[in-house]
């Protein structure tokens, strides 16, 4: 404990970097460090096909995100890719498709990597990348038979303008919350934006307490109190007299809670406890031996109060 506690103190960045690679399956507890990250001052960058590596990397007062914590990214396809970046970092998408083998890169290592943001850094809009996903293999399975005959003056790149341009289809752009919600499906929580931080200024108003501070509060002798939430799971179950209950996991800044309810507000709210829907909840709350427990009261759309209260 003292030498954990001395490496905490005096070797943070390492310590936090180190132990998210430890834990890197497991999300809760990454969420945790992210949160110990922000509170010291680390910054945690998103992660990259140009700087993220297989373990979770330092900088200067900073942790690289791991590409092997992305959900549906094996081992195998990070090692690839750092391999092949090397020392030279990609100068494009087409610089990627070129160099990378599509049988170890294959679309769900793509699509997991593109709602990561780990493409971010070519420029492209996600929901383009994740529409174009067919020419992007294509292209890349071009340059691959290209190697395989000796042919590697591909796409004109020996014309001194580089390889030929990758023309992706007309896309839609995503709203934020789904980006965001897709982001949350590969990492398990929300690293570059939270879709509460749209109605900060709101849940001031409101009074909204998040749920670390809630809890602390509810320790306290509280038993009742305001919370906001994006739905990020929801279980409906029967209960021992045959009615049904619904558990919904909610997230904030502050980590994940769940909050049940019971047959009646069940049928009541069941439409606005969708996944990626962000709500302001009224719950009773108690202290039990396994954590807090949460009733949900009231729920409302946080998109329909914003709207309220804006009249």
């Amino acid at each position: 404990s003292y030498q954990t506690a001395y490496m905490k103190a005096h070797y943070p960045v390492e310590f936090l970097a180190a132990s998210m690679t430890l834990d890197m399956a497991n999300t809760e507890k990454l969420n945790d460090f992210r949160q110990d990250a922000g509170r010291l001052g680390i910054e945690i960058v998103a992660p990259s096909v140009q700087t993220s590596f297989r373990q979770f990397e330092t900088g200067e007062n900073r942790i690289y995100y791991s590409l092997a914590a992305i959900k549906g990214v094996g081992e195998g396809a990070v090692e690839h890719i750092v391999q092949v970046r090397g020392d030279k970092p990609f100068t494009s998408l087409e610089d990627f498709c070129l160099r990378i083998d599509p049988k170890q890169i294959n679309r769900r290592v793509l699509e997991s990597l593109i709602n990561a943001g780990a493409f971010d850094c070519f420029g492209r809009d996600r929901a383009e990348l994740i529409g174009g996903l067919d020419r992007i293999i294509g292209y890349a399975q071009m340059a691959q038979n290209n190697r395989t005959i000796g042919q590697s003056d591909m796409f004109g790149s020996g014309a001194g303008n580089g390889p030929e341009k990758l023309v992706l289809p007309a896309f839609q752009p995503w709203l934020a919350s789904e980006k965001l919600l897709r982001e949350y499906q590969v990492l398990g929580f929300y690293l570059t934006a939270h879709p509460l931080d749209t109605y900060r200024p709101i849940l001031e108003k409101l009074r909204v307490q998040n749920f670390a501070d809630f809890s602390a509060a509810v320790k306290q002798g509280a038993t009742a109190g305001r919370l906001a939430g994006t739905v990020t799971g929801k279980q409906e179950r029967k209960t021992r007299t045959g009615n049904k209950m619904g558990i919904v996991t909610f997230s904030d800044a502050s980590g994940q809670y769940e909050a049940v309810l019971f047959s009646e507000g069940l049928g009541q709210f069941r439409d606005l406890l969708e996944v990626g829907k962000s709500l302001v909840i009224t719950v009773q709350a108690e202290e039990r031996p396994e954590g807090i427990g949460l009733r949900i009261q009231t729920a409302q759309s946080l998109e329909e109060k914003s709207v309220q209260m804006q009249k």
